[in-house]
């Protein structure tokens, strides 16, 4: 039975992805406390007189830079939610949550959460590239759980296997979860899908939804930047519409959604792969897949790297008969004969003969070399974008930072990256007045990183963090700068913008130097620390362990009296 849309709400949330779904969840009055017991003896005293986490604030995270515990590229308010969510995740299996939701009914806030997906669950909800949807995601299964119904719960309700251990479920497996989720954890009356907002600009006292007819007073966007395919070039158009199974598809991208193709692909047809090949200022984000956690990503790469070796030597390159052995993946593809990687190449001519169903393709090589090949199809996979459009051009100029609302690319229409907006988002999460970007539009993916942001923006929503919007804090802070910088940031660092992971056209450019590791990490789109086997990391965290110890008992964190509060909370008189 379809439900009509209230006209006036507090909160309307655009998107109904996992962050929206875990702020709907919050604004329906679950909160987050903290229930003590946190390995890090810094964090667990700065939390233990405020364990309301509504009350976010900066210094909470202030010594996470100083600690190998905490070594993500995620905003490090997301980074804090995830340890206290999950303590020790990457090598303790099911560890106990620092967390206990609490329902407080009067705490609830009036909203909506509207996206444009047949059932909610955002980008999960649909399958963009032609690839299988069984493929396995990078996320462990532990590792997806929303508030108030985990994974595990969603295993045990609907029959299925008990056992989600360092297991990576399909895609599908996550898009039923987050399908059943609303209902499970009692927000469906929030949650609209199948909706197209349009026309939302600011008003006198908060927002319209034109297209809707919807007024609030905060906003938050949550759409994400997986929603639209770049589309290829008009040169490589034509290819576009071929499929001649039984020709060579020819596959641009150099990302996961290429590996998926491959993947995905039929074991006997052959492959054609371009790819940008830049390992030291533009690395491929499949360069972070340990191949024993993701030996279908790393046997792709392994094929990349192999033939950027090979292009630039006499002989072919192999690859060592242990790791072929040990990868199951390498079995089920004849590599050598049905994989051709041309790294840096760029097409430069079609031929589309009538009535052929098949197209000639002019390759130049970075040698300088020309070669040609036929090809049945195209995958063009350089990447995915979100936009922004269904805001005003005047709304959009004060969320983006331009002065009109449009990017100076006129072929891009509007299309933002995950990089776009995270300069922003790590001075704050509200980036215009009254108007909050959470999940992938802050630059962090993995729904493990999704709960911070959803943290700070209900925080805000309920004036438990104050706003740097507000005319009395901005007063403040201008007479008091160490204010400022208490209240401002998610993120004390900065990350270089200068450098776009992915290829924008058939051609591949010229790499762009990154100015620091930073960058570099920016590149991966939150996903750096796959390269690490999560089951093999207990001496790194024993040393972050004695490491927090040891500046716990230096009384740095409290201005040098951090021992006496240490010796107090164990009974101990401090003189």
């Amino acid at each position: 039975m379809a439900r009509d849309l209230p006209r006036c709400v507090d909160t309307v949330v655009i998107g109904n992805g996992p962050a929206a779904l875990i702020l709907s969840y919050i604004l329906h009055g679950h909160v987050p406390c903290y229930l003590g017991g946190h390995h890090d003896p810094i964090l667990d005293s700065k939390l233990a007189n405020e364990p309301n986490l509504l009350n976010l604030t900066p210094d909470l995270y202030s010594h996470f830079l100083s600690s190998l515990r905490y070594s993500t590229q995620a905003l490090p308010v997301n980074t804090l939610l995830d340890t206290l969510l999950r303590p020790n995740a990457d090598t303790e299996l099911n560890p106990t949550s620092c967390i206990e939701w609490r329902h407080e009914p009067e705490r609830a806030v009036s909203h909506v959460v509207i996206g444009n997906t047949p059932q909610a669950g955002g980008q999960w909800a649909e399958n963009p590239v032609s690839a299988s949807a069984d493929i396995g995601t990078l996320s462990y299964a532990e590792q997806l759980s929303l508030p108030g119904y985990s994974y595990a719960d969603h295993l045990k309700r609907t029959k299925a296997l008990e056992q989600c251990d360092f297991v990576r479920p399909s895609r599908n497996e996550v898009a039923d979860y987050l399908r059943a989720y609303p209902e499970a954890v009692g927000i469906a009356d929030a949650v609209f899908t199948g909706i197209q907002v349009d026309q939302v600009s600011r008003s006198r006292s908060g927002f319209v939804i034109g297209s809707l007819g919807l007024h609030c007073k905060h906003l938050v966007l949550a759409s994400g930047i997986f929603t639209v395919n770049i589309p290829p070039t008009p040169l490589l158009a034509p290819i576009a519409q071929l499929d001649a199974q039984e020709d060579p598809l020819l596959v641009i991208g150099s990302g996961f959604s290429a590996a998926d193709v491959i993947i995905s692909t039929r074991p006997t047809r052959r492959i054609i792969h371009i790819y940008q090949w830049a390992p030291e200022s533009r690395p491929s984000p499949l360069r972070g897949c340990h191949h024993s956690a993701y030996p279908e990503y790393a046997t792709v790469y392994r094929q990349m790297k192999l033939s950027a070796v090979s292009s630039s030597k006499k002989s072919s390159a192999r690859s060592p008969l242990l790791r072929r052995k040990s990868n199951p993946f390498f079995s089920q593809r004849d590599w050598a004969s049905l994989y051709e990687g041309l790294p840096n190449g760029e097409v430069v001519a079609v031929s589309c003969p009538d009535n052929t169903g098949s197209a000639t393709v002019t390759i130049r090589r970075a040698s300088g070399e020309y070669i040609t090949r036929s090809v049945g199809g195209l995958s063009y996979v350089v990447g995915r974008r979100g936009t922004l459009d269904y805001l005003s051009p005047s709304l959009r100029s004060e969320v983006l930072g331009t002065s009109n609302g449009q990017s100076t690319d006129p072929k891009s229409h509007s299309l933002i990256s995950g990089r776009t907006l995270r300069p922003k988002s790590e001075a704050s999460l509200e980036v215009t007045k009254d108007v909050f970007i959470i999940g992938s539009l802050a630059g962090d993916s993995l729904i493990r990183h999704a709960v911070g942001g959803c943290v700070f923006a209900a925080g805000r929503i309920t004036n438990h963090i104050p706003s740097l919007y507000s005319t009395s804090l901005q007063s403040s802070l201008q007479s008091s700068p160490s204010l400022s910088a208490r209240s401002s940031s998610p993120s004390p660092i900065p990350v270089s913008v200068s450098c776009d992971d992915q290829d924008t056209n058939g051609a591949i450019p010229s790499p762009t130097p990154c100015s620091s590791s930073a960058s570099l990490a920016a590149l991966a789109n939150g996903h750096v620390d796959l390269h690490l086997d999560r089951r093999k990391l207990a001496r790194a965290v024993e040393v972050a362990h004695a490491e927090n110890a040891y500046w716990a008992a230096s009384g740095w964190w409290a201005g040098g009296l951090g021992y006496r509060i240490a010796e107090a909370k164990e009974g101990r008189s401090c003189k």
